[in-house]
């Protein structure tokens, strides 16, 4: 697996400062993976969102791991995941339009506020995979939007996570029937979990 190579991506509010990470074969998908709230320090650094970045590289995934609006080098500012959605727009039109022959093997993935970014992005971006991880469907004024047909989706969420309840991962869950990966004594960052969290991505590839 090769080391993170920094990318800028021309977004609405400006330049997007994004991480990349290419598998050491010739990649078979493109994932965009989206950080948790920068108003809680969020960031594309996040080990959450870097564990699956590496754990999807291995699996011949390219990564692109941006820093949304208003965090880090990247223009803008927090937009409560309206601009944010925006954002994804961009960054998955600059990934297809640079990677053609992997425009029909892209997955979504993100974690918490970046997961509630992801399932508004997918109703209009049509991934082939959705992947969700401990994601803020029902955190916000304006819930995460149901996801669209024919979207494999995966939710992971922890069975110990104190920031977003079960509850309401359940709740937003259960009417579409997505199926749900409960890690035991997993917190919402996954302290001492992240190699359980890794299986679980990988389980979602197979």
């Amino acid at each position: 697996m090769s080391s993170w190579e920094n990318l800028n991506i021309q977004g609405n509010a400006g330049q997007l400062s994004c991480l990349l990470l290419k598998p050491d074969a010739s990649p078979q998908g493109i994932a965009v993976l989206l950080h948790p709230n920068p108003l809680h320090g969020g960031s594309n650094t996040n080990k959450v969102i870097q564990t699956a970045a590496k754990t999807l590289c291995q699996q011949d995934y390219l990564c692109i791991l941006p820093n949304l609006r208003g965090v880090g080098e990247s223009d803008g500012s927090h937009d409560k995941g309206i601009g944010e959605t925006d954002d994804v727009m961009s960054i998955v039109h600059y990934a297809k339009k640079a990677y053609p022959d992997l425009s029909h093997h892209l997955l979504l993935g993100g974690f918490s506020f970046g997961g509630y970014v992801a399932c508004r992005a997918t109703v209009s971006v049509l991934p082939q995979k959705l992947l969700l991880i401990g994601a803020a469907v029902g955190r916000y004024t304006e819930p995460a939007p149901p996801i669209p047909d024919g979207v494999s989706t995966l939710f992971i969420q922890g069975a110990e996570d104190e920031v977003i309840p079960l509850s309401q991962v359940l709740e937003w869950c259960a009417p579409q029937d997505l199926p749900i990966v409960l890690i035991p004594k997993a917190s919402h960052f996954f302290h001492g979990q992240l190699h359980n969290l890794a299986q679980a991505i990988e389980r979602f590839l197979i």
